[in-house]
């Protein structure tokens, strides 16, 4: 198996694994992101979408020192879906996001690999805030961004070409 690139850091939670991405998950990774509920962030996507989307997580290590993590079943070993922290060119600033797999939805774990990953970045950075960008229809996404300590930011800037019909700026802010 291709291990993943070494400047990606591993975090391990209680039942997750978050790692950079091998070549076994291209497909898992493209079968999610095909799903119907990708809607809330531009899909469902074709092979080509899920790909970019993959390797552009992968490249925001290199280029930015942050990026996405692939989700792992600690037990096992099963492909869960991604999370990430990612500033594409559209984004006025950096953005904590997940996607999880139809089928490990409702369990717990986008709420576990998020908050992984916000320790993470307060411990790697000296920023003050980190944004979730969420659909208002996602109510499930709005519901964990809200869970995570995240609150609405009616001032905050929005992706390029998006608008409050589109796009809820929630703003996670460094522990006290």
């Amino acid at each position: 198996m291709t291990q993943p690139a070494s400047h990606i850091p591993t975090l391990v939670t209680d039942r997750l694994i978050l790692r950079g991405a091998t070549r076994a998950d291209v497909l898992p990774f493209r079968d999610m992101m095909s799903e119907p509920r990708t809607q809330y962030m531009g899909g469902p996507f074709d092979a080509r979408g899920a790909w970019q989307f993959l390797t552009g997580a992968i490249a925001s290590w290199q280029l930015d020192g942050f990026g996405g993590w692939i989700l792992e079943n600690r037990t096992t070993g099963a492909f869960l879906g991604e999370v990430m922290i990612a500033q594409p060119p559209r984004f006025p600033e950096p953005e904590l996001g997940w996607t999880l797999t139809h089928d490990a939805e409702g369990q717990g774990f986008a709420f576990e690999a998020a908050q992984s990953a916000l320790t993470w970045w307060w411990s790697h950075t000296d920023k003050q805030t980190l944004v979730s960008y969420v659909s208002p229809a996602n109510a499930r996404s709005a519901a964990l961004a809200v869970r995570l300590g995240a609150q609405p930011d009616s001032n905050g800037p929005w992706p390029d070409g998006e608008d409050a019909d589109e796009t809820t700026v929630y703003r996670h802010r460094r522990p006290q």
